[in-house]
């Protein structure tokens, strides 16, 4: 009997009575090459997917969120996710509402499988690269941030995060070239516009920093009070870095 003959022979018998110690299964694979998209289908077969359920799921999880009622965001975004885990998108709204609730570690995880579907999803990579900055790794968060921007040159999120990213690690003159970039990217929001003054400030420039910080003032005015700059936790600051921003502040009164 021929190898390809006993391993079908061994499949179909293995179900009643099995193949004997003699015999040699051969995994299917082998003996019949298989592509890797039938693969796909075969791990997680189409009929199974309910894309517009998923989207009945998805919305019920930003609904909750919207309240901030995470348990019940996190259940939806998850039922989402299996019922359309193809999309890749799901794979970032559960993820960036599991970084919401502090479930870090969960987060990136879940943001890795959405990129083991499409490594090429800037949007994931964004979260991903922020979720791992703000979990301390840093390394991973600036390769991360990189490949964004690679793929999307006017990607003013990796910029951004990538200068909060250099600012700790330490490399000044890296963390002020992205947040140089990312004021140029996105010049209306204020937070590129702290991030190059903690540069600043950080390359003991003083004076360049009090002119970045008072771009952000000009933007927006709750930045002279220090009970806004706790704000900055949710834009990826660290405890540390908002320190540094305090002493701007109360330099720039």
């Amino acid at each position: 009997m021929s190898r390809v003959a006993l391993a079908l022979s061994c499949v179909v018998a293995g179900f009643s009575i099995g193949c004997t110690a003699s015999e040699t299964v051969v995994p299917l694979s082998q003996s019949f090459p298989i592509s890797s998209s039938l693969q796909e289908n075969l791990s997680y077969p189409p009929f199974l997917e309910l894309p517009r359920r998923a989207e009945t799921y998805r919305l019920a999880g930003l609904a909750a969120r919207q309240r901030e009622n995470f348990s019940a965001a996190i259940a939806a975004l998850q039922t989402a996710v299996a019922l359309a885990p193809r999309n890749v998108s799901g794979y970032v709204l559960l993820g960036w509402t599991q970084h919401l609730a502090g479930q870090r570690e969960d987060a990136i995880a879940t943001l890795n499988q959405g990129l083991a579907v499409d490594a090429a999803h800037v949007p994931a990579l964004n979260a991903l690269g922020i979720a791992y900055l703000v979990n301390g790794n840093i390394e991973d968060a600036i390769a991360t941030h990189t490949q964004a921007k690679t793929l999307q040159s006017d990607n003013e999120i990796a910029y951004y995060n990538l200068s909060l990213a250099y600012q700790r690690l330490p490399d000044m003159a890296a963390a002020i070239g992205h947040a140089d970039r990312a004021t140029e990217l996105e010049p209306y929001n204020p937070h590129p516009w702290v991030a190059l003054a903690l540069a600043h400030w950080s390359n003991q420039d003083p004076a360049s920093a009090q002119i970045a910080y008072d771009q952000a003032l000009q933007l927006d005015g709750r930045y002279y009070d220090a009970y806004h700059l706790e704000h900055l936790l949710r834009a990826g600051f660290s405890s540390d870095q908002i320190q540094i921003v305090e002493q701007i502040r109360t330099n720039q009164l």
